[in-house]
């Protein structure tokens, strides 16, 4: 992401919708004032909750706290794949305490990510990913949470993993950003898959096939902000109130009516994560 473009306009509103995955902590909440901003921007477009999610143990303490400053607000607390060894006994302690909380609503953003070992220093390795996330399945489990995950390039992994362990009774592929078959894998097994500004990308092929074999039953929107901003912002940072782009690029390439798919996706996110 870059912030040498303006923030995006605000879109014409659409209501209601719930923003799927969100980190208000790098879109520069730090406290209850900027947290209420950035919400209250999203809400002026009819995005009247969100799920700030973490990658890291502090992003995990910020989302919690966060998710009790605002009612606006929830939380999904995990250690993402990349930074999977950190995951010491401390750690997995506060995690879990983390995640125990009510206003946490998923075990997430974990999973694999296979693109950057061997790119990024200090990388968790492949088996150490493997290691946390089998962790992480087994807490959304004991918690009888929702699980949130993180996948790049690691389609087949992931899906012998969460064979392997048995899968949480939900489960949400956030960001969906596969092709038709791995999207048609998803929906047999009854997992739902997260849409971002990645689908309104033109040269996501495979992603704008896949999207309209998912049933509306099973599509959950998010924004990931501040990354991955839809088109034509591209480049720009990313908000919550920027949703309504998204929803309706994704109504577009479904063949959708874009009002619908808003109520179907919000009536998702609320039965998913027990939302209030």
């Amino acid at each position: 992401m870059s912030r040498s473009r303006p923030a995006p306009e605000a879109p014409e509103p659409l209501a209601p919708l719930v923003d799927a995955h969100t980190h208000l902590d790098a879109c520069g909440a730090v406290d209850a004032v900027t947290t209420a901003a950035i919400v209250d921007r999203a809400a002026a477009v009819g995005v009247g909750r969100v799920v700030t999610v973490a990658d890291d143990l502090a992003a995990a303490q910020f989302a919690v706290r966060a998710a009790h400053w605002d009612p606006r607000v929830f939380a999904a607390v995990a250690i993402h794949p990349t930074r999977a060894n950190s995951l010491d006994d401390p750690t997995r302690a506060e995690i879990e305490r983390l995640a125990a909380d009510p206003r946490c609503v998923a075990v997430g953003e974990t999973g694999l990510d296979l693109y950057w070992p061997g790119k990024l220093d200090g990388c968790a390795e492949p088996a150490e990913q493997e290691e946390g996330f089998r962790w992480h399945i087994d807490l959304a489990k004991r918690l009888g949470k929702p699980l949130m995950i993180h996948n790049r390039e690691a389609d087949d992994d992931l899906l012998r993993v969460l064979h392997d362990e048995g899968a949480p009774e939900t489960v949400i592929f956030h960001c969906f950003s596969s092709g038709p078959e791995m999207a048609q894998a998803c929906v047999d097994a009854g997992y739902h898959l997260s849409f971002s500004g990645t689908v309104s990308f033109k040269n996501a092929k495979a992603l704008r096939e896949a999207a309209p074999r998912v049933p509306r039953e099973q599509v959950l929107v998010e924004t990931d902000a501040p990354f991955l901003t839809p088109h034509p912002f591209r480049g720009a940072p990313n908000e919550s109130y920027c949703l309504p782009y998204t929803v309706r690029a994704l109504a577009e390439v479904r063949g959708d009516d874009a009002l619908e798919l808003a109520e179907a996706t919000t009536a998702n996110a609320e039965r998913v994560y027990g939302l209030s």
